[in-house]
């Protein structure tokens, strides 16, 4: 994974780290939205709420458009898709771990050995 890669990656998985931010892609998955809508929703400031929706435009997953006065929100979800193709191999490794020891455990056929790079 590249630098600009990773750096994308982190920039999704910490927007996703707080429920607010959760909660504000989930509403706008449904359809977009204003900025005063989205705050509205929620038990926090205006200024609090912007604060948000700026980690969210950051991490690409939001986008703005203004129409005159009205600030309007997008779901841009190909950095959940990013993330989740990276978290996708390493469930990959652990259901291959996990069927290797059930196998051992269980007393199967013994799990193939792992291929050593020359």
């Amino acid at each position: 994974m590249g630098e600009h890669q990773a750096h994308r990656l982190d920039a999704t998985l910490g927007a996703l780290s707080d429920p607010t931010r959760r909660a504000i892609l989930a509403r706008l998955a449904k359809s977009e939205a204003r900025v005063t809508d989205i705050a509205s929703a929620f038990p926090i400031s205006l200024n609090s709420t912007s604060k948000h929706i700026r980690t969210l435009e950051r991490a690409g997953l939001v986008r703005r458009t203004i129409r005159g006065r009205e600030h309007v929100l997008a779901l841009d979800a190909a950095p959940l898709a990013e993330a989740s193709a990276w978290i996708e191999r390493y469930r990959r490794f652990w259901d291959d771990r996990l069927a290797a020891l059930d196998t051992l455990v269980t007393g199967g056929a013994p799990p193939p050995s792992p291929r050593r790079k020359r």
